[in-house]
């Protein structure tokens, strides 16, 4: 439910260009089996918490904004941020989402810093 003032707003997405939403979803399709790339992870971040569906959609409009928008308007080569682009970001988010995971399954885990040879 997406509601503002009272005022319950629809959560449908417009329909748009039929063609280029084609053209998208097969991407976004592909991405989600892929493995070790950005939007693959974000994929599978989104699926996890709505389901495969909406981020299918989630995708579709990263790669719009991606490739539709800063592509062509900016006139730059595609570059992939990587799978560890969130680990990277966030690296005390990772060490509680892996400690709570080892929770889960009955066991502890400790983190230490490795030592520079």
């Amino acid at each position: 439910m997406n509601e503002s003032a009272g005022v319950t707003k629809s959560g449908r997405t417009r329909s748009g260009n039929s063609n280029l939403k084609r053209v998208l979803g097969v991407a976004a399709m592909s991405v989600s089996r892929s493995t070790d790339t950005y939007l693959s992870t974000y994929y599978r971040r989104v699926a996890s918490r709505r389901g495969s569906q909406r981020a299918l959609v989630s995708v579709m409009h990263k790669l719009a904004i991606a490739i539709c928008w800063h592509v062509l308007h900016d006139k730059t080569d595609y570059r992939d941020l990587g799978a560890e682009y969130f680990t990277r970001r966030d690296p005390e988010r990772a060490m509680r989402r892996m400690t709570k995971e080892a929770n889960r399954l009955g066991l502890s885990i400790r983190f230490e810093p490795i030592q520079a040879a």
